[in-house]
């Protein structure tokens, strides 16, 4: 599982992983929520739960990888279809898969459940 994760950074960059997947989870959140609340399509209101779903995840830090990329991908068909249909703003929605997509490939950091989880274990053999 540890190949999942490419770092559980520690410090500040773990602090900046941390409000990264704040912001992204709140974002995908509040988005979600207004997306559901217009209900333009059942594809659509699906595609956002998915992305709140993943978003609660991406909060807590579990699943981290799978939550970003679940998110990302329901994020780039909404802005397709967004985009194609000329309904909206497709780039807020983007800028979320993007954000999504980062969380993915970089990992959630030291402060999540994902690296009490997976993380490196200090292994402790006393002598006697």
């Amino acid at each position: 599982m540890q190949r999942l994760f490419s770092t559980f950074a520690d410090g500040w960059p773990g602090a900046g992983l941390l409000l990264l997947r704040l912001l992204t989870g709140a974002a995908l959140i509040d988005f979600g929520i207004s997306g559901i609340r217009e209900g333009t399509t059942p594809l659509t209101v699906a595609l956002q739960a998915i992305g709140i779903a993943a978003a609660i995840l991406l909060l807590l830090g579990v699943f981290t990888p799978l939550a970003g990329v679940l998110a990302a991908a329901a994020k780039v068909w909404i802005a397709i279809s967004r985009f194609s249909s000329h309904s909206g703003d497709p780039w807020v929605t983007l800028a979320q898969a993007i954000l999504a997509a980062a969380l993915a490939m970089i990992g959630p950091g030291a402060w999540s459940i994902d690296a009490r989880r997976f993380g490196r274990k200090h292994i402790d053999i006393s002598a006697g």
